[in-house]
């Protein structure tokens, strides 16, 4: 019974693995080609198949009846990805606040709002409020235009309906139009920036992070006073971006 046991657990993880090899966009993998390409008949592969199926590791279309990678596997993949992730900002972090010499932050996306997950500051810092756990708006934030650099302006409307675009500082954008032209912006620059939005006198920029999938999953952003931070931030962005590419490599 053990060694049946073990021997249609390798099975599974093989079709697993013909599956993946597939390619997630792939059309899909019929009962008799996966039974070819693990050397198997094709009731072995037809039921090994089924038992992926109903465990929601792999999908089968109703159509054409192929197999593809479903949906809990791409579920156990992206939290692998976020601990990664969380694993991997601290030192990326303190990185950017040693060359910068300013907060930087890594944070996420929380319905029209951002979600600061992790702060480092540099050792100079006036520590007045903790940034990590707090919340702002997506809108005028150099990290929420980040986190929306694949969102076209019907999908920022969409998700912007109905929340007031309050100015929190001098600089803060006025309607979604302006919204997603510093969102393209961003997109086309690789980092987004904010000077004087979320507050007067406060500067910020910040670039996305990509999981395994090539979805945005968070943002790395540095953030400082206008009138020390405000000149640099140019080389700020290039540095913020060069930190989100590590990120992304290192979650995936």
């Amino acid at each position: 019974m053990a060694s049946d046991g073990g021997t249609s657990l390798r099975r599974g993880l093989l079709a697993l693995e013909v599956l993946a090899h597939a390619g997630v966009d792939d059309e899909g993998l019929g009962v008799v080609d996966v039974a070819r390409r693990l050397g198997i008949d094709k009731s072995q592969a037809s039921r090994t198949l089924r038992a992926l199926a109903d465990h929601g590791f792999a999908e089968r279309d109703a159509v054409t009846r192929a197999y593809r990678l479903g949906p809990r596997v791409f579920a156990y993949a992206a939290l692998v990805s976020e601990r990664r992730l969380l694993r991997s900002a601290p030192p990326v972090l303190d990185a950017l606040v040693g060359a910068l010499g300013e907060r930087a932050h890594l944070s996420v996306l929380d319905g029209a709002s951002v979600l600061t997950l992790l702060s480092h500051s540099p050792p100079h810092a006036v520590q007045t409020a903790g940034w990590a756990g707090r919340t702002v708006p997506a809108y005028c934030t150099a990290a929420g235009r980040a986190l929306l650099v694949d969102h076209d302006p019907a999908a920022l409307r969409a998700l912007f309906e109905g929340v007031p675009l309050v100015a929190h500082g001098p600089n803060t954008i006025r309607s979604i139009d302006e919204l997603a032209e510093r969102v393209q912006q961003a997109a086309q620059r690789g980092y987004a920036v904010a000077d004087e939005e979320l507050e007067p006198g406060l500067a910020a920029v910040a670039a996305a992070v990509r999981g395994f999938d090539r979805r945005i999953v968070a943002a790395v952003n540095v953030s400082g006073p206008s009138f020390r931070f405000g000149g640099r931030l140019d080389e700020a962005g290039e540095a913020v971006m060069r930190a989100a590419v590590e990120l992304s490599a290192l979650s995936s």
